[in-house]
């Protein structure tokens, strides 16, 4: 891999970690996320309007996917509201992939590779060492982070086979954005009762900038894709958990002890043997 496309790849890694920044520092994280959402669908209505629509079979897979990111935007929300940005967000990105393998292994009996094998071992020590023992995090917000990776795995296995049904991947993503921005304001409407975003305000324009950052993260991930191969593209982008540890220490005031830092760094290795195929 080039320079270019390594650099590209951290640099999402760190956006990524940031905008869930943003989100920790909310004083009211599911209004914060709401928020956040209006950027993304901003973008995407305009994608929606003048690209082909999705062919019919797509489309069970587009409202689903919409569906289980409102529920991922949900459940992180909870987690954060138990755990630190250092401890949550490890839990949740590492999760992810361990559960993917683990699910190809006991549901479709998929064979772990070596890697694999270790990535499973090294991925469940480091979510142990942020779970157990002095300074942990709470019990509720580790089951928010893992629940919130399930999540995630569910709706990316969704968007797998969605967006090859949909015949355009732009069109497929523009209308789950788009879905996802009414549905995810609605559930803060059957949650809250009432909705108010006051443009004068600086947590208002924190969150959309936050969303900004969301959006940018996954420009710049696709934009490495196009320039590089996909695996070690997506194994180096396993580092955000690092960056979130440190990001937690300098902006949040997090504790960020040598405990912490090596049980992240085995997180982000763990995540990379997952996903360097």
């Amino acid at each position: 891999m080039s320079p270019l496309v390594i650099g590209l790849a951290l640099f999402a890694a760190i956006l990524h970690a940031t905008w869930n920044a943003f989100l920790r520092t909310g004083a009211d994280r599911l209004w914060t996320v709401t928020v956040m959402s209006f950027s993304s669908t901003a973008l995407a209505i305009p994608f929606a309007i003048f690209l082909a629509l999705p062919a019919a079979p797509a489309w069970p897979y587009v409202v689903l996917s919409a569906c289980l990111q409102v529920g991922y935007s949900v459940f992180l929300v909870a987690a954060y509201r138990y755990g630190e940005l250092g401890q949550v967000y490890p839990i949740v990105r590492g999760s992810v992939p361990l559960l993917v393998a683990l699910g190809g292994f006991f549901l479709a009996n998929q064979q772990l590779t070596q890697p694999q094998t270790l990535g499973v071992a090294l991925v469940a020590g480091g979510i142990m060492g942020l779970s157990l023992g002095r300074g942990r995090a709470a019990t509720t917000s580790i089951l928010y982070a893992l629940a919130t990776g399930a999540i995630i795995a569910a709706y990316a296995t969704v968007d797998a086979i969605g967006v090859r049904a949909a015949g355009n991947a732009g069109a497929y993503t523009a209308w789950v954005l788009v879905i996802y921005g009414a549905l995810l304001p609605a559930t803060f409407l059957a949650c809250r009762g009432r909705l108010v975003v006051d443009l004068r305000a600086p947590e208002t324009w924190k969150a959309l900038g936050g969303g900004l950052f969301a959006l940018l993260a996954y420009g710049v991930v696709v934009a490495a894709f196009a320039l590089g191969p996909a695996a070690p593209i997506t194994a180096i982008r396993e580092t955000s958990v690092v960056f979130a540890a440190f990001i937690g220490r300098l902006f949040l005031g997090e504790i960020l002890t040598p405990r912490r830092i090596g049980a992240c760094a085995i997180v982000a290795l763990g995540a990379i043997c997952l996903g360097y195929q």
